[in-house]
């Protein structure tokens, strides 16, 4: 059931360790993971791993944490006291980050004694038999983007049946991006789309169908953007043609997410959609039934993110104001300014149209709350 979505069973992952340890890569991954260990010591305790979660905590979970104190300033989080360990959410996030955003959640819910979540995968990313080990033991799952028509249709109903069989069958929590893709431009907003094929699952009415999901949103907001210098120029060159994306570019931005310096970071679970709020929801017009839910789930966002020094520097330099002089100090705006002028030498286009394009990313967010 669900073969080319699910991620692996616990009896699949004896074979996948014995496949990840044989992999060419796998020293390398250990020596900037676990610098101090002993590349022999550690594979023979790797091949002893049988299950998912003894995948996770022996390995996955220490690595994210490894990644967290050697690239961030701090990490801080809150909310995860409106979680019940005995019920299953269908987190639904801003997406700043390929892979940091769902994973902080994931140490953060081990850290709090609640169950980790699935994850969804994009296809595009889901390529070697590397990157499928390793996702697939960590209960990620595969989500098709593109296609036809026709395609969309079935590969949607695919991921929204999975997803509801998770939730409600498996008993597993699930994160999902708001929005197909990252966000890019500092903009979190919610697709509609994304919660209509929530819904296609079941033929329940809206209430019933959605509140049985428990969708909770969820923000992580980062000091210092990840690939924020590669988003500029994709949003740059995106204005003029068609984006392409070079081979192994989701790769690239994968690593660079994980050493690239993020400064303070913070995660926050917001309370989870009520059936009152879906009620009101369900007052609209079917057509603005999921506009509805969207706005809720974006104020949520919007209201928990965290406005960091940088976010009022870019807002204030993007709009030429002094606005929110008091939230920074002269020497934090020229630290960001010289980061920001450094950065954007490397790029490709019109300085000043760069440079705006970067201030946008990061006054986004200042700009929603």
């Amino acid at each position: 059931m669900f073969e080319e979505t699910r991620p692996y069973y616990d009896h699949e992952i004896p074979a996948a360790i014995a496949r990840v340890g044989a992999n060419p890569f796998f020293p390398s991954i250990v020596k900037y993971l676990f610098p101090e260990a002993d590349i022999n010591t550690f594979k023979e305790n790797f091949s002893k791993i049988k299950t998912i979660d003894e995948f996770q905590t022996n390995v996955m979970l220490k690595a994210i944490w490894r990644i967290v104190h050697k690239s961030c300033t701090t990490f801080t989080w809150e909310g995860f006291d409106r979680l019940d360990d005995h019920h299953r959410y269908m987190f639904i996030a801003n997406h700043r980050d390929i892979l940091l955003d769902a994973a902080l959640l994931q140490i953060v819910l081990n850290a709090n004694h609640i169950q980790t979540s699935e994850i969804t995968f994009g296809n595009n990313l889901m390529q070697g038999d590397l990157v499928i080990d390793i996702g697939k033991m960590n209960k990620m799952f595969r989500i098709v983007r593109g296609g036809t028509v026709h395609d969309f249709y079935r590969n949607s109903m695919e991921v929204s049946s999975y997803m509801r069989y998770a939730l409600l069958e498996k008993r597993e929590s699930v994160w999902i991006a708001q929005r197909n893709g990252r966000t890019k431009d500092g903009n979190d907003q919610t697709e509609s789309a994304v919660l209509k094929m929530f819904s296609i699952s079941s033929p329940k009415p809206f209430v019933e169908n959605l509140s049985e999901l428990n969708i909770t949103p969820v923000v992580i907001s980062y000091e210092y953007e990840p690939c924020d210098f590669m988003k500029t120029q994709e949003l740059y060159i995106s204005k003029y043609q068609q984006y392409i994306k070079e081979p192994g570019e989701d790769l690239r931005s994968i690593l660079q997410g994980i050493t690239q310096f993020k400064g303070h970071v913070h995660l926050a679970v917001t309370p989870t959609i009520t059936k009152e709020e879906l009620y009101e929801c369900d007052k609209q017009e079917k057509n603005m039934k999921f506009s509805s839910l969207a706005a809720i789930i974006d104020q949520r966002i919007h209201n928990h993110y965290k406005i960091w020094n940088n976010n009022y520097i870019a807002y204030d330099i993007l709009n030429n104001t002094q606005r929110y002089s008091k939230r920074y100090t002269s020497d934090e705006k020229e630290t960001f300014i010289s980061y920001m002028e450094n950065g954007l030498k490397g790029l490709r286009g019109e300085a000043d149209e760069l440079q705006n394009l970067f201030l946008k990313i990061y006054a986004g967010p200042v700009r929603e709350q």
